[in-house]
């Protein structure tokens, strides 16, 4: 069997980027979801897709968890949170989600390549993650894929260690997650 380098290379760079993640950062927000009535959760592109992962694992523990814009999201609350990924951290609509969000009081976790953005700067917990931008205008050769998908790879793998995290607090394996799983199909 001959390997593979491109997806070899796609790994070693994300097995560096994962050893940028902070763990205590992962702690502050896995304990604000915990605290929180309902988590709200949004992307745009791809990281929008890595969000919508993300929401089914959390409903999958138990939480009641919305995507942003789906028809069964309901009204925001002071006990809520919104977490937004973005890469660059100025995606309009994601910031005007987020002054929405803290207009109503709800608390605001912001995941980003960029902390000081615009919605970084909103935010209560902002998580910085590795990687460059779609526009690749801070290419700090950190990654030869193509726009943003080392951060969108790091966005997947950091919600999944929170579910990890999550999973160890309530005690659940992943027979547990599956009794949430859907049933219809």
């Amino acid at each position: 069997m001959k390997n593979n380098r491109h997806a070899a290379a796609i790994l070693e760079e994300l097995q560096r980027a994962v050893n940028q993640l902070d763990d205590e950062q992962a702690g502050v927000l896995a304990e604000r979801i915990v605290q929180s009535r309902k988590v709200f959760l949004a992307g745009a592109g791809r990281s929008g897709l890595m969000i919508k992962a993300f929401a089914m694992r959390l409903m999958h523990l138990g939480i009641e968890a919305y995507v942003v814009g789906e028809s069964i999201t309901p009204n925001v609350t002071e006990h809520d949170l919104f977490i937004v990924g973005s890469g660059s951290g100025e995606t309009r609509s994601l910031l005007s989600m987020a002054k929405k969000a803290r207009s109503l009081q709800a608390s605001v976790a912001a995941v980003t390549i960029f902390p000081e953005s615009s919605i970084g700067q909103l935010a209560d917990i902002v998580i910085k993650l590795p990687g460059s931008p779609k526009d690749q205008s801070s290419d700090d050769g950190s990654t030869r894929q193509p726009m943003g998908s080392l951060f969108e790879q790091t966005l997947l793998v950091f919600f999944d260690s929170i579910i990890l995290r999550l999973m160890d607090q309530k005690g659940y394996d992943s027979a547990a997650m599956y009794g949430r799983h859907a049933n219809l199909e």
